[in-house]
């Protein structure tokens, strides 16, 4: 009994030191993980503020906006057109100094540079410079709310067809090496070279400027139909044009992609033992092919999903799509700072955060990963 008890007792202390080692070893795992992509959040941001400033030739340009406002303001009023010159000059110039000071232009670049990037860190985006919301206001957290929707919208629907559409073609072709279709999905891949706008420049020419069946551009007709069913397919008939140019642009790429995984992962030798074994083709998909491909899938999908928040520059602004992509295109126009690094600082957020989730979700679906090994 005592032998058997000194064992027992061996065994659990054995067993104690191996959780407590791989709870340490989880704990510096995920602090140094956390540590390394906020430092990568931190120099990220940091540079996006340098550049959206370009140096400081923003602040000059602002401070040219600044001196051409105030002076027409006072050369405009009829108060100040009877003072000696030298007076107005002098009014000029104070009002200059004070609207600079409450822009905060009296502080050096480098120290509202760190001051700027604390705020953004924190997800204080203070107030947009040109761009206002539909409501007037200057937020620069409500401006992107607002413009959110309309992208979830565009991006969601085009995205997500794409994606799943990509992976169930990309399987069937797999099936099916050197068939016609798998051959012509593979001529057609350099297509996806050219980007969504410019097919979506030739839809607009095709069935909207030829045929006239879908409209230009715009999110609903104006003015917007009463009623929620015409108003939905308003909204359907604007989706068409820029959903399809996202959709066309990648999506023989995407399939030709998953398609190739596929095809690497069924010519392994263990699928060939499937096979002779006579493991029906469904089992051997799911567990010998769809399985290893796993954490390719779920990468491209959760990249897919924190690609929502961007939009689509261009092929929104081609369009005229209210959504965060034509914003921010606007924003880097009118050299908008606020607006450029408050979207940024919440991409790199989200691509920080699906980096570090998917760490464990490849623990989960492939029993090869170890985290902190």
């Amino acid at each position: 009994m005592s032998v058997t008890t000194q064992v027992s007792s061996e065994e659990f202390v054995v067993k104690k030191h191996f959780m407590n080692s791989a709870f340490v070893r989880m704990a510096r795992y995920v602090t140094v993980r956390l540590l390394t992509l906020f430092t990568t959040v931190v120099i990220g941001v940091y540079l996006t503020i340098l550049i959206a400033n370009m140096g400081g030739f923003v602040d000059q340009i602002i401070r040219g906006q600044i001196r051409d406002s105030v002076t027409q303001s006072v050369a405009g009023n009829p108060t100040y057109q009877q003072m000696d010159p030298e007076i107005r000059r002098q009014l000029i110039e104070e009002r200059i100094v004070l609207e600079e000071k409450r822009r905060g232009l009296d502080t050096p670049i480098a120290i509202r540079n760190f001051r700027y990037l604390a705020n953004a860190l924190q997800l204080d985006l203070g107030r947009a410079i040109s761009l206002t919301s539909d409501s007037g206001s200057k937020q620069v957290r409500l401006i992107l709310l607002e413009r959110l929707p309309a992208t979830l919208l565009l991006m969601g629907t085009s995205q997500l067809f794409l994606f799943f559409s990509s992976v169930f073609i990309a399987l069937n072709l797999s099936r099916h090496y050197g068939s016609f279709w798998d051959k012509l999905i593979i001529a057609l891949s350099p297509s996806s070279a050219v980007p969504p706008w410019f097919y979506g420049i030739f839809l607009i020419l095709i069935f909207a400027s030829s045929l006239k069946i879908l409209p230009f551009g715009g999110m609903v007709d104006s003015p917007p139909p009463a009623n929620r069913f015409d108003y939905a397919i308003s909204v359907i008939k604007h989706l068409a044009l820029p959903g399809f140019s996202l959709i066309i642009s990648s999506f023989f790429l995407s399939v030709y992609n998953y398609r190739t995984f596929f095809l690497i992962y069924s010519s392994e030798d263990y699928v060939d033992m499937a096979r002779a074994k006579g493991l029906q083709s469904r089992d051997i998909e799911r567990r010998y092919i769809l399985r290893p491909t796993l954490p390719n899938i779920i990468t491209n999908f959760s990249l897919l999903l924190i690609s929502l928040w961007t939009g689509a520059l261009f092929t929104e602004t081609v369009f005229l799509w209210p959504g965060l992509g034509r914003t921010l295109f606007q924003a880097i126009g009118l050299y908008d700072t606020p607006i450029i690094v408050g979207s940024t600082v919440i991409y790199a957020y989200l691509l920080a955060m699906t980096v570090f989730l998917l760490n464990f979700v490849y623990a989960l679906v492939d029993p090869r990963v170890k985290i902190g090994e």
